[in-house]
Order: C-alpha cells, then sequence, then structure tokens
C-alpha cells in the first residue's frame, strides 16, 4: 500500500467507528427513552362506554322533555304537556360549549390524565390527550343544570307552585342518575383525576342551570291559543 493511500484508509477506519458508535449510542437512547415512558394506563373501556351512553341520555332527555305546567284558568284549567321546537336553542348551545371543553379548552389547559406526565403524553395510549376539564362530566351536569332551570321556572313562574311529578322526573331524575353514573364512571374507569371532574361537573351543573332557566324565562310553556301540541 502506498504511502498516499493511507490517509486515506484511516480516514475510513474512523469514519466507520464514528458510524457504529453513533447508532450504538442512539440505540441506548432510545432504550432508555423506551424503558421512561412505561407500558400505557389501564383505562377501563366498559366505563368509557357506559358514560357515552349516560351522557347521550342525559342531553336526549333535555331535548325531547315536554314543558309541563298547570296552564292558566283563561285557556284550559289543568296540567299540559307541550312541545317546544325551540329548546334545541339552550341544548345546541351547551353541546357547543361540551365541544368547545373537548377541542380548545383542554389543549390550552393541559391537564394530564391518571399515569400521564411529560414522560409519556403522546406517546402511548390514553395519554394522547387531556383530561381536564372532563368533557364527559361537564355535558352530564349541564344536562342537569338545565333541567333544574326549566323546572323551577315552570314551577314557580308558570305553575304558580304546583309540581308535576312527571316534569320531576323529565328535567331532574333522570339527568341527576345519568350525572351521578357519568361522575362516577369517569373516575372508576380511571378516565379522568377527582379535580378533573370536579371542575367539569360544577362548570356545567351551573352553565346549564342559568342556560336553562334563561330559556324557561323567555319561552312560556304554552302554544298560544292554538291548543297544539308542538310549537315553537
Amino acid at each position: 500500500m502506498s504511502s498516499s493511500q493511507r490517509p486515506f484508509t484511516r480516514s475510513c477506519r474512523v469514519a466507520g467507528f464514528s458510524l457504529a458508535a453513533f447508532i450504538l449510542a442512539s440505540a441506548c437512547t432510545t432504550k432508555d427513552a423506551s424503558a421512561q415512558v412505561g407500558p400505557p394506563p389501564l383505562r377501563d373501556r366498559a366505563w368509557k362506554n357506559v358514560t357515552g351512553v349516560a351522557v347521550i341520555v342525559g342531553g336526549a332527555t333535555q331535548l325531547l322533555m315536554p314543558r309541563i305546567s298547570y296552564t292558566e284558568s283563561e285557556v284550559t284549567v289543568g296540567w299540559k304537556a307541550r312541545w317546544h321546537i325551540s329548546v334545541l336553542a339552550p341544548v345546541m348551545t351547551l353541546t357547543t360549549l361540551a365541544l368547545l371543553n373537548e377541542y380548545q379548552l383542554k389543549g390550552a389547559v393541559k391537564g394530564f390524565r391518571p399515569n400521564c406526565d411529560d414522560l409519556n403524553q403522546g406517546l402511548v395510549e390514553g395519554c394522547l390527550d387531556y383530561g381536564a376539564p372532563s368533557t364527559h362530566t361537564f355535558a352530564a351536569f349541564s344536562a342537569l343544570g338545565h333541567g333544574i332551570g326549566v323546572f323551577l321556572i315552570d314551577t314557580t313562574k308558570w305553575s304558580d307552585g304546583r309540581v308535576n311529578v312527571f316534569s320531576v322526573i323529565g328535567n331532574i331524575g333522570v339527568p341527576l342518575i345519568t350525572s351521578i353514573v357519568t361522575y362516577v364512571g369517569r373516575g372508576v374507569g380511571n378516565w379522568e383525576k377527582p379535580g378533573q371532574n370536579f371542575v367539569g361537573g360544577i362548570t356545567g351543573l351551573g352553565t346549564g342551570f342559568l342556560i336553562g332557566m334563561t330559556y324557561a324565562l323567555m319561552q312560556r310553556p304554552e302554544c298560544g291559543y292554538t291548543g297544539g301540541l308542538i310549537c315553537w
């Protein structure tokens, strides 16, 4: 081998050793990072499905529940049920707020779900998104708050203090059950932390109550003097 070829050969060997060392270091680093991330946290998918159904049932109750009131004597004395298409306004408003929480607010707050942290967030299943505030508990308790608001106004303002048992069941009873199921299920299923559930629930309850009360004050339960079962 000539003296002119020796420096080139040495350079190739150095480059080869450097490349091998780089690959080995990268493999070790990846292995260490994987060891730090750990396995995905356990999430109960059965509770995820149950709470999802509970939220839908609670919202559907408020959407389909008629306004039940004790009518004025000038119209017809007795309890009357009327379905108002205008209930779409408060229900869709609460739905929009829930979607904003899910796709905007949670990304801004960046509250980790249980067993998630800076090391595994976005890297393992169960930690691909954030959990604060809980959208499920917000939606479930907003339906309850809406029902409470409508029931109170319908009872005190439009029914002269008379209470209808079906109004209690539809506006308060059913959404109360779905709210409890949602709150418990999201915690037991390890989907949200207690604080995330509490903030979502209390925010939803207050928001739903204000919107339901405002709606009931602006839209009286009667359908005028037409006697129709469905009105705007």
